[in-house]
């Protein structure tokens, strides 16, 4: 007898959905945007280049942002750290985390922070953005802080950035040096902005005397 060949299992909509953007997900994280076509994410999945249109009628620039905010909220799990323990390890964890993700999506992540990218939109910006203040806020959170002074928010930015750069710099240094060295380096460089802001600013002054003995 011949053997029975195997039922094709019909994807729901959302599952074909998710198919068509871990494909685009995958060529973006090693190419820049422009250099990927409807054609490329097609075959990557394995399906017809009017199926992607039918679920992206957008075409590319609708299939990259939909990517992107999917690349978003994966960024956003990286620093949902749960709040026990001290401060620094829970922020050593999650820039494990990030430092992972920057590691997979390597090219991508540079295009799409450096920008400068065909694709790029006031929308592609706003992602971005929103993944930097979702970054503030859990870090406001750890430090158990409701209402923030501008110092002190400022700082937090002003060290997101510093990660952003690294990160980036990071990459062009061909992963140099390793990524637990840049972790612990990137702790340091939190422990002293707070430490520089804490000479100006009380609120922030009395969050560094909470990490030292806390440490």
């Amino acid at each position: 007898m011949t053997p029975a060949t195997p039922a094709y299992r019909r994807l729901s909509v959302e599952e074909r959905r998710s198919q068509l953007l871990d494909a685009a997900l995958s060529l973006f994280a090693h190419r820049a945007p422009e250099e990927v076509s409807l054609d490329d994410v097609a075959e990557a999945a394995g399906v017809s280049r009017p199926l992607v249109y039918r679920y992206f009628p957008g075409g590319k620039q609708q299939l990259y942002e939909a990517a992107l905010r999917s690349a978003a909220e994966e960024l956003h799990q990286c620093f949902d750290e749960p709040r026990r323990g001290p401060l620094l390890p829970r922020l050593a964890r999650a820039l494990d985390r990030y430092l992972a993700f920057v590691d997979q999506h390597d090219t991508g992540f540079s295009a799409l922070l450096q920008g400068g990218s065909v694709v790029e939109t006031s929308r592609t910006t706003a992602i971005v953005d929103g993944v930097r203040r979702a970054a503030a806020e859990h870090i406001m959170r750890h430090l158990e802080v409701a209402e923030p002074g501008p110092r002190l928010r400022m700082t937090v930015r002003m060290w997101i950035t510093a990660v952003e750069a690294a990160s980036l710099i990071w990459l062009d240094e061909a992963k140099q040096p390793p990524a637990g060295e840049l972790r612990d380096w990137l702790v340091e460089q939190f422990v002293a902005a707070f430490s520089v802001t804490a000479r100006r600013d009380p609120q922030t002054a009395a969050l560094v005397e909470a990490l030292a003995a806390d440490g």
